[in-house]
């Protein structure tokens, strides 16, 4: 059969803006370690104002379980997942002790970075392997990408911030942290930030479900409440449209004390967003690594089309053709099933056998025909293609979706 090569290297995918017509800005927050029931329960005054505006939804962390992409539920491990917008399988980060980050599987700074680099970008956060490890600041392996601004660092200052038994240094951190974002967004307004929050994590860990985890999700609430009155402040004084999306790294175990594995409560988190054109996705089955494609599609930032194929998720703002392929191979036929969010549009299949990507290569794959996306599913055949890995990818109208085939 005739081979068809994509020019990855040439070719980039516009994800379209939502009506640029002002300056488009991006805040994503980070609140370790609160579960979906818990978050629902507790008076959060600020994430609701804030989800009022746009929209509240439970999502899943963790991939799909008993297949190639099944990703712990650990911290580091989602904020990577979000950061990349792809599943440990990609990203290599299993552990909080971040050993191998796979950093081919650029972040949301990076690509912001590389497409718009006069644009500033900024990190608050509680924990400094977050910019040095998972990010990668000043790293050749990520292109030397660097933030504009920083400040973090402050759980290694023991001066400054004595260890305590009861974790109180570490919302004394998050204190000085969320009043940094908030001074900084008011004053400075960089393009994309992070601000990231650990107590509420800490006080599971230590008491599980109890009192002292209510204070902490109280606590966060509150220090989110400063950087939401500084985005409010910018909206109303500049020509700025500010997308902020909260959320968690992981549930808890049944106790409140751990996670890590896939309960259905360690899988469940939350995402709050302002964002006001949510579409169907979003409350019907929105992941971790759908934040990412989320934040790019408001920034309006164009992705290289190597970059756009390998995302394990889908915006949740604007529309969207179709969400969660799934694909195997039956008796000499793929057949593929995805969720339908549009009707009288057509999608292209691409096959590739090999995984070069994850290496810094260029895959090459075969154009396999065209679906119709109203249907939900198709049987493609494999046309004498073998091999015992396959990279499906689904060509819609507004991006991509990619699935593995991996022999067991």
């Amino acid at each position: 059969m005739k081979k068809i090569v994509l020019a990855f290297a040439l070719g980039f995918l516009m994800i379209p803006a939502i009506a640029q017509q002002i300056t488009k800005k991006a805040l994503f927050i980070i609140v370790d370690g609160i579960p979906a029931d818990v978050v629902d329960t507790v008076p959060t005054p600020n994430i609701d104002q804030i989800s009022k505006i746009g929209g509240f939804t439970k999502a899943l962390m963790g991939g799909d379980v008993g297949t190639y992409s099944q990703t712990p539920t650990i911290s580091a491990v989602g904020y990577n997942s979000l950061l990349t917008g792809v599943w440990a399988n990609k990203h290599n980060v299993w552990g909080n002790g971040i050993e191998d980050p796979n950093y081919h599987y650029w972040t949301i700074f990076r690509a912001f970075k590389e497409a718009k680099p006069s644009r500033q970008t900024a990190i608050f956060s509680t924990w400094l392997d977050n910019r040095t490890k998972l990010v990668g600041d000043n790293l050749p392996q990520t292109g030397n990408f660097a933030f504009d601004y920083y400040f973090d660092g402050f759980e290694l200052d023991t001066l400054s911030f004595p260890h305590q038994k009861d974790r109180s240094h570490i919302h004394q951190i998050d204190e000085t942290v969320s009043k940094e974002a908030a001074r900084y967004i008011r004053e400075k307004a960089p393009d994309l930030s992070w601000m990231y929050l650990e107590y509420s994590d800490d006080m599971g860990h230590t008491f599980g479900n109890s009192p002292q985890m209510v204070d902490g999700v109280q606590k966060a609430d509150t220090q989110i409440g400063r950087v939401w009155e500084a985005i409010q402040y910018r909206e109303k004084n500049f020509d700025e449209d500010w997308l902020i999306v909260i959320t968690t790294d992981h549930g808890r175990t049944a106790d409140g004390f751990g996670h890590g594995g896939h309960s259905e409560r360690e899988r469940t988190i939350w995402i709050a967003t302002n964002a006001q054109h949510l579409n169907s996705h979003f409350g019907a089955s929105a992941e971790m690594v759908d934040i990412f494609p989320s934040i790019a599609r408001h920034l309006g930032l164009e992705l290289p089309k190597r970059i756009a194929m390998e995302l394990d998720g889908s915006p949740f703002v604007g529309s969207i053709e179709a969400t969660d392929l799934k694909a195997e191979l039956v008796d000499g036929n793929f057949k593929l099933a995805w969720k339908p969010y549009s009707s009288g549009k057509t999608a292209r299949v691409w096959v590739s056998t090999t995984n070069h990507f994850q290496t810094g290569g260029l895959d090459n794959y075969w154009l396999m025909g065209e679906v119709q996306l109203d249907q939900g599913n198709a049987t493609i055949p494999s046309k004498g293609i073998t091999s015992d890995f396959y990279k499906i990818v689904l060509e819609t109208p507004s991006g991509y979706l990619n699935y593995w085939i991996v022999a067991k």
